[in-house]
């Protein structure tokens, strides 16, 4: 059916390769995608229990170009979680990692290949479908919350087809997935590449992992991509002194990185004939929506860029005018053909049609400098008032972060504003650098030491979890 890729252009090449040597070529992954969607049947809700692994992307890919929906969900996910996410949606099937099967003995196997099995659930409930409903993906990677994001084939394909225009890419490309394939920035790897006949290296290991830095020389990885929290890792892990000849391009997103970081990478990849490719995005648009071109890495440090082929940025003020001046700050808008359907929270949401009609109110707080250049400057709603003074908690993190090397994250409600640390000895000195910054009344300021700063698989803070200290 080809809805998202034709993989029959690349059918000898090798489309996939994984640490135990295992690969597939684009050839095996039609034919044995449509032996899978045969299995299915025809259009439907399906669960995805994702790794990053053939079996996993087989299932991915063969579900979008046959017109079967995926939900795409991580292995790991918490049972109780994935129960919950199960009874809201009632999908007619599962395709899961075959080591998993036993967590649901009363569903009929059906289907198996490359380490996974298909397994009917037997809901009694089918929900109907929008038409042009493609994936279903949550917004914040590993958890269990029942609302969905609603992408569709143009949202994937359009993006897809950006993505891989502003990085060049072509079929000599091999990343290597840093990232889970339920997490947007992770699956639009895949979705990109996959439009050029590269090659995608798939590893469960992690950056702090020496098999994963084995397997990237060995096979020669030529891009990864991270968040911010990837970079502050790579970073304590010297990385700038790893000899990885086959690197070609490191990409940046999930977050706003520091312009510290930002600096030391771009004037890495400049020293080293490297591309840092700092990017912007959200699950509401697909994945990407900005970038910044390599050759600007240096000179625009600590921007985000200009929107990706086929999109527009504007901000709008308080009363909702287009903000004209440089420098001024406002609500960053984005328009494009990848904006998302919407959100669904259970199955009845699935029949929605196109809510957004590709415009994106993003909530984040932006500015533009004299050339176009976009910089974030902190979240709509990650503000307090601290005794009637408006405290921005994305600068007081980058500060702190900037000073101290430390993983934090800042929270709280007016007037009482919550630094969590994860080192006791550093705790006193964070809170008295924030109150020298700030210059407001030290009653309003607490420090509380933490095992480690809650975080989804995505890297970002989960500031949620946060909240049970201080309510």
């Amino acid at each position: 059916m080809n809805r998202i890729w034709d993989l029959s252009a690349f059918a000898d090449r090798t489309a996939l390769l994984d640490e135990a040597s295992e690969s597939m070529t684009y050839g095996q992954l039609q034919a044995e995608g449509d032996e899978l969607a045969k299995a299915v049947g025809g259009r439907c809700l399906a669960f995805i229990l994702c790794r990053n692994s053939i079996g996993s992307v087989l299932g991915y890919t063969a579900f979008l170009n046959h017109g079967i929906v995926p939900v795409m969900v991580n292995s790991h996910l918490e049972e109780t979680l994935l129960v919950n996410l199960l009874e809201a949606y009632a999908p007619e099937y599962l395709w899961l990692p075959a080591d998993q099967a036993a967590q649901f003995p009363g569903m009929e196997k059906t289907y198996e290949a490359r380490g996974y099995i298909l397994l009917k659930t037997g809901f009694a409930k089918r929900y109907l479908l929008y038409e042009d409903l493609a994936l279903l993906i949550t917004t914040s990677g590993s958890t269990g919350s029942p609302k969905l994001v609603r992408q569709s084939y143009e949202n994937i394909l359009d993006n897809a087809r950006s993505i891989a225009a502003y990085l060049r890419l072509d079929e000599t490309e091999r990343p290597i997935t840093t990232l889970p394939m339920n997490y947007v920035y992770g699956l639009s790897i895949i979705n990109s590449h996959f439009l050029v006949g590269a090659t995608v290296l798939l590893t469960e290991k992690g950056l702090m992992q020496k098999e994963f830095w084995q397997f990237f020389r060995e096979a020669g990885a030529t891009s990864f991509g991270g968040v911010p929290y990837t970079y502050e890792m790579l970073f304590k892990l010297r990385f700038f002194r790893m000899d990885l000849p086959s690197l070609r391009t490191v990409t940046q997103a999930g977050g706003k990185i520091t312009p510290e970081l930002h600096e030391k990478f771009a004037a890495w990849a400049a020293d080293t004939g490297r591309n840092f490719v700092v990017m912007y995005g959200a699950a509401e648009a697909t994945s990407r929506m900005g970038y910044l071109p390599p050759e600007k890495a240096v000179e625009k440090k600590g921007s985000m860029g200009i929107p990706i082929p086929g999109g527009t940025f504007e901000l709008l003020d308080a009363e909702g005018n287009r903000i004209t001046e440089p420098h001024t700050t406002g609500e960053l808008v984005y328009t494009g053909k990848n904006v998302t359907l919407g959100y669904a929270e259970s199955g009845e949401d699935l029949i929605r049609g196109d809510e957004r009609r590709g415009r994106l109110e993003t909530g984040d707080m932006a500015q533009f400098d004299e050339d176009g250049y976009y910089y974030i400057v902190g979240r709509k709603k990650r503000f307090l008032k601290i005794y009637g003074n408006r405290v921005n908690l994305d600068e007081i993190d980058r500060m702190v972060k900037a000073e101290f090397q430390i993983e934090m994250a800042s929270a709280g409600k007016d007037d009482h504003l919550y630094l969590f640390v994860t080192n006791e000895k550093t705790a006193e000195s964070v809170r008295e650098f924030v109150i020298g910054k700030t210059k407001l009344n030290p009653a309003a300021f607490k420090a509380v030491v933490l095992d480690e700063i809650p975080k989804n698989d995505a890297g970002k803070t989960l500031y949620s979890e946060l909240t049970k200290y201080y309510e």
